[in-house]
């Protein structure tokens, strides 16, 4: 493959590729915009939860469980319960794009390694 009509048909597959990943990547983030995930502490006295964006919109504390920790313990359980929220988020976006890309995953593995190929 040579010259520059080759390469019109190769860029404008790929374009067309490019805007349909954009477009289902776009979707994706609404719908898990939408979401939410929760998390909770070691104990399960720290309930936290947060948006599909990652914003904390809920902490729940069962005082009993943590009545044996000081202010600090009680932080440190916080920041557990939060951290743990947003890594359900993690793992949920994961989940909705199929897992992490790699060479045999990524439409546009093939093109990519064409024009590494060919200049």
């Amino acid at each position: 493959m040579s010259g520059p009509d080759a390469w019109d048909g190769d860029l404008a597959a790929l374009l067309r590729e490019v805007d349909g990943w954009a477009a289902g990547l776009a979707r994706t983030l609404d719908e898990l915009a939408r979401e939410r995930l929760e998390g909770t502490d070691a104990t399960g006295a720290v309930r936290a939860r947060v948006s599909g964006t990652g914003r904390l919109t809920g902490l729940d504390i069962d005082a009993r469980g943590l009545r044996d920790l000081d202010h600090e313990g009680v932080a440190w359980a916080v920041k557990e319960a939060v951290a743990a929220a947003r890594s359900a988020l993690g793992d949920r976006l994961t989940e909705l794009t199929g897992g992490p890309v790699d060479g045999a995953t990524d439409p546009l593995a093939a093109h990519v390694e064409r024009v590494m190929r060919e200049g």
